[in-house]
């Protein structure tokens, strides 16, 4: 794995990150009071949020989700990115990602027993004075602020380009028929992967070979009934002579109200950013991408988007999958 990231916090500005983790505020609505899980940590007697340190060969997100499910046995998408939250430990400065994590009322919670000995499920204020870790307030603020705003139950729309395929210059046949490299391959078993983290019962593609073999591994091991759709209008040919039937299929997939991938090709991508900053605010159209390549090859870009309501983005994430 790389060395962390160096990055600019507030109370740490510039300071290396010793250790990575990654976790989530599993959430729910109970009437109309708003409700989070935490749980109770018997090695360290403390009440938290599940979280653990990143693994080999898995990025943040991914870790997030596996956490959940290790520590009390729930598989669930992941919401809106909360904010990240830093402290000191041995072995140096700490940062710990967030995510909201929606979960049923009806959602059985189970507790592996060893990392998690007890769960609690409460409103925000309670919630605030039994966290043992005042950093970990920073992101239920935030996940409050979003329920307020209407802004935190989310479905993700997802922008994938495409693993990267065999050169064009050394390719002889239909160029619909170019197929991934070896490493485009392991990319796309690492999308495969990672897409589970937010699980899209639909699936939008160009048909042609190097967009189809990035979804396929996603929908073969996915445990959900997958859609698959191949749209024409997404490839480089059909989008060159006809770029609003391609920006179209943007559109259709807000209309359509459902987790959601679309993957396409690299010469595509400014067509499609263009669409979906039309649901965007200036301030997050302003996160997105502005040159050319926009997205390196298995990269995605998650736009979260309210369930109910006007149809517009109120989080966006970049995420590349696990490079070995």
């Amino acid at each position: 794995m790389a060395d962390a990231p160096v990055e600019d916090q507030a109370e740490h500005p510039g300071e290396q990150i010793a250790v990575q983790a990654a976790g989530a505020i599993p959430w729910r609505v109970a009437g109309d009071r708003l409700e989070v899980l935490l749980i109770h940590r018997p090695r360290y007697d403390d009440w938290s949020w599940p979280k653990g340190k990143l693994d080999p060969g898995e990025t943040l997100p991914e870790c997030a989700a596996r956490e959940v499910r290790e520590e009390i046995g729930i598989d669930a998408r992941l919401g809106i990115p909360l904010p990240t939250t830093h402290y000191r430990v041995s072995a140096g400065l700490k940062a710990v990602h967030y995510w909201a994590m929606q979960l049923e009322r009806s959602t059985p919670v189970r507790p592996d027993g060893e990392e998690v000995d007890q769960f609690h499920w409460c409103g925000p204020e309670e919630a605030e004075l039994l966290l043992s870790n005042q950093t970990d307030v920073v992101p239920l603020e935030a996940l409050v602020d979003a329920h307020r705003r209407d802004a935190l139950a989310t479905r993700p729309l997802i922008l994938l380009r495409h693993a990267k395929a065999k050169p064009r210059s050394s390719w002889t046949k239909a160029e619909g028929d170019r197929t991934l490299a070896a490493t485009g391959v392991r990319q796309a078993e690492a999308v495969g992967r990672l897409l589970t983290v937010w699980k899209p019962v639909r699936v939008v593609t160009s048909p042609w070979r190097r967009c189809l073999d990035t979804v396929l591994p996603y929908v073969r091991a996915s445990r959900d009934k997958v859609k698959i759709r191949l749209v024409e209008d997404l490839t480089e040919h059909r989008a060159a002579r006809k770029p609003r039937k391609a920006a179209a299929a943007v559109v259709r997939l807000f209309d359509k109200r459902q987790p959601a991938v679309l993957c396409t090709h690299r010469p595509v991508l400014p067509t499609i950013l263009d669409e979906f900053r039309t649901f965007l605010t200036p301030e997050l159209a302003a996160q997105l991408p502005a040159s050319d390549p926009y997205l390196t090859p298995g990269e995605l870009i998650v736009f979260h988007v309210p369930v109910e309501g006007p149809e517009r983005a109120v989080a966006i994430e970049q995420v590349k999958p696990y490079d070995d």
